[in-house]
């Protein structure tokens, strides 16, 4: 059972990431981007006020940059050649000064320098200057946005990571239908349901199991009544009660690896209106399913279902797109969006999530997470879809 990406596929992302960068005349990188660290490194880590960065000299050698807390943590989890931190944020000395010292010695002065942001962020108060104000360099290039895109095709090893993430998401979505009830809060049912499957999963899964994220977790946050026809409720702690419309969401991280599953319940009971818009959900759901093939667009996807709607006079309840990539984070591009019009190939991982939101009554939105294949795809997910196993007694 895979739990991990293995070190040698972080050095070959290193090596494809160096090609990458080298092919647009950089002698050498400095990044800050945390997922894009985790990516090249398997570095996971909680950014804060204190900088983190990693960077590629021009012999080709990789750097991390951490605060000391971070040290140890770093050598003994990170696939890097040095690790290097300074005492404290701010400090007497800014870490920034550490930062160009380490950029003197290694020879990035008078280089091109790719970078992915010109500077350390972070909203917990950091501030500090930007590299193009450290050193002096031949020429500073942008590369945002490259390692997303080499996120954008999963291997192997990161499509067994999210298989065995839907595994548990099931579980936890399981759960969650068995402990809902009317009369419950959605805080305790959710509570309930994603202690039993994270118990579930360390037992089994044992101690080589990293979530490097979040483990098992079920939710409706808010999604419940007429306050699922918000897509993105926040918890409210709302009573359920019978002929409920709930939209629920389930998944779990593995080695920082994610999925997701939605499904449309109802509490005990729906009514004519809530099986009809059920059904054109499902129905648009299925037009995703058989629109997604290699060599067409995300556009092209998300053109077929907007027809759908369209043609069942169900435009003006739609409010977002089909859905996006899905790995480390639980949103990634591309998307499934009329202004995006990227190739799907094989090896990308997608949600397919169309929804109808109807004011007063809720919201209708499955989402599943499939496997983009040489021919069509490959469902991940596979909790019943069907109006009938939805039910929650």
């Amino acid at each position: 059972m895979l739990l991990s990406i293995p070190k040698y596929e972080f050095k070959e992302r290193q090596e494809k990431f160096k090609s990458i960068y080298k092919g647009k005349e950089c002698d050498a990188t400095v990044l800050f981007s945390v997922t894009d660290i985790f990516y090249l490194t398997g570095f996971h880590f909680h950014p804060t006020e204190r900088p983190i960065g990693l960077l590629i000299d021009p012999q080709d050698k990789v750097h991390l940059f951490v605060p000391a807390l971070e040290h140890e943590h770093a050598e003994e989890y990170s696939v890097v050649d040095y690790v290097h931190s300074y005492p404290e944020y701010p400090g007497i000395k800014h870490p920034m000064e550490y930062f160009k010292e380490i950029l003197i010695e290694y020879g990035f002065e008078n280089k091109t320098i790719g970078f992915d942001s010109i500077g350390y962020g972070s909203p917990m108060g950091y501030r500090g200057p930007a590299i193009d104000q450290l050193i002096d360099s031949k020429q500073f290039v942008s590369l945002q946005g490259v390692v997303e895109e080499m996120r954008f095709t999963k291997s192997p090893n990161e499509i067994e990571l999210i298989k065995e993430s839907c595994r548990w998401g099931n579980l936890v979505h399981r759960l969650l239908q068995k402990y809902t009830k009317s009369g419950l809060s959605e805080i305790e049912i959710t509570s309930k349901a994603s202690n039993e499957a994270t118990k579930a999963m360390i037992d089994t899964l044992g101690s080589d199991y990293k979530p490097h994220g979040q483990t098992p977790y079920a939710v409706f946050r808010g999604q419940v009544g007429p306050e699922s026809a918000f897509p993105h409720a926040v918890t409210q702690n709302i009573v359920l009660k019978k002929g409920d419309t709930l939209v629920t969401g389930a998944a779990s991280s593995v080695f920082g690896y994610t999925s997701e599953l939605e499904r449309v319940m109802f509490v005990e009971e729906y009514s004519k209106e809530q099986e009809r818009y059920f059904h054109h959900m499902y129905e648009a759901q299925e037009v995703a399913f058989k629109a997604i093939k290699p060599g067409r667009t995300y556009s092209d996807v998300e053109k077929d279902v907007q027809a759908y709607f369209k043609e069942n006079n169900l435009t003006e309840l739609t409010r977002h797109h089909t859905g996006h990539n899905i790995g480390i984070l639980g949103h990634e591009a591309p998307f499934f969006d009329l202004g995006d019009h990227t190739l799907l190939e094989p090896g990308m991982v997608v949600t397919v999530e169309p929804g109808i939101y109807v004011k007063g009554l809720g919201g209708f939105r499955h989402s599943d997470t499939v496997l983009v294949t040489e021919d069509g795809i490959e469902m991940l997910t596979y909790y019943p879809r069907d109006l009938q196993s939805l039910i929650c007694y």
